[in-house]
């Protein structure tokens, strides 16, 4: 494609994921993780109504957002090795390498809850499916995404009750603590939840990657006009959003597990609702926005610079606000955060074509493929 051709939707889609995804993390960057997911929590009216806002607006659809995403990459992954006459295999297998390497850092050393780690797994399943015509991928996505709203809801709410002493370490650890002891409590937490993670997120991941791959070779990603996302936009946005915060409202409010139930349900209609929007907000942008996009091209720094940043904020051997403030405190500040480091990339950028994440999976990807 041209310069004048080029697909602005991705932009736009990993621009509004990452504000997304920085809004749904900072609740379990910022406060204990530790109850159930059946337990509503939020100690003030404010609280209840923002932790309603992000799990009926938020929780589970940016995840969905940016796992399209990634089966959007692969498909152009493949277009630029087939340009480029370049082994797209190994290229594949050292991107997913890569990815595994700064997921592992990243759940043991700031975020428990990382996303890398599952997307190195999952997508080496997705290489297996680069050969499919669109109409299996989407079938299979489909699928998918069905079995994951099957077998994730009886999963959570079977994990076990945390003890009270160790509730009681994790605020030790995290409010007085050093960074090698908040290291330490991450990275057990990070090996005791992934292998559930990669179950129940997983398979949801991986039907977003049939999806996203499926897009890119039907010629959508490349046309936000394409009727299918009016179509999307049409069937899913309000009664997505509708029914995903009346299952938070259950939630928050009403019957928790009916709450967790429904919401796991109804998060796949709501991210196809908001592929739709995204599709129609995908338009030739003016220069403040396009500068914003651009910096949101280097989606894989932003998202590792939220968990670094926040985590820093939130610690003892940071700002030591973990536990001390309130939620929507905690929202605004990770969107500042957000906006912060879209700035900064903004600068960077002037100077460097890739942002310096980028670019080290950049090496790892193309590492002895003299390119």
């Amino acid at each position: 494609m041209t310069g004048a051709q080029r697909a602005l939707m991705p932009d736009y889609l990993r621009l509004i994921a990452l504000f997304g995804i920085a809004v749904v993390n900072v609740q379990y960057i910022a406060f204990s993780t530790l109850h159930g997911p059946a337990d509503p929590v939020g100690e003030t009216a404010r609280d209840a109504i923002t932790v309603w806002l992000v799990n009926g607006l938020a929780l589970l659809k940016t995840y969905g957002l940016f796992s399209f995403m990634l089966g959007v990459g692969l498909g152009f992954l493949m277009r630029a090795a087939v340009r480029r006459g370049l082994p797209f295999g190994r290229v594949y297998r050292n991107r997913m390498i890569g990815l595994l390497i700064l997921g592992i850092a990243h759940g043991c050393l700031f975020f428990p809850g990382d996303i890398l780690t599952i997307y190195a797994v999952t997508g080496g399943v997705l290489y297996l499916f680069r050969d499919w015509p669109v109409r299996r991928l989407v079938r299979v996505g489909a699928a998918l995404l069905v079995l994951q709203v099957i077998i994730a809801p009886p999963l959570l709410l079977a994990a076990p009750v945390t003890p009270p002493d160790v509730a009681a370490l994790e605020r030790e650890i995290l409010t007085e603590g050093g960074f090698l002891g908040a290291v330490v409590f991450r990275s057990i937490g990070f090996a005791l939840i992934m292998p559930s993670f990669l179950v129940i997120q997983g398979i949801s991941a991986l039907g977003w990657f049939c999806l996203g791959l499926a897009a890119v070779k039907a010629g959508m990603i490349d046309d936000a006009a394409h009727p299918l996302w009016q179509r999307a936009r049409r069937w899913c946005l309000v009664p997505g959003v509708i029914l995903s915060l009346t299952a938070a409202a259950l939630w928050q409010w009403g019957p928790p597990v009916t709450g967790v139930v429904l919401t796991i349900v109804t998060a796949p209609v709501a991210t196809l609702g908001y592929l739709g929007l995204i599709a129609a907000l995908s338009r030739p942008p003016g220069p403040m926005m396009a500068n914003a996009l651009a910096a949101g091209g280097s989606s894989l720094s932003v998202y590792l610079g939220q968990s670094i940043i926040l985590s820093t904020v939130f610690s003892g051997y940071g700002l030591a606000l973990w536990g001390e403030v309130d939620r929507l405190t905690a929202v605004a500040i990770a969107v500042t955060v957000t906006w912060a480091l879209i700035m900064a990339l903004l600068i960077w950028r002037r100077w460097f074509t890739l942002g310096p994440l980028e670019w080290l999976l950049r090496r790892i990807t193309y590492a002895r493929l003299n390119t």
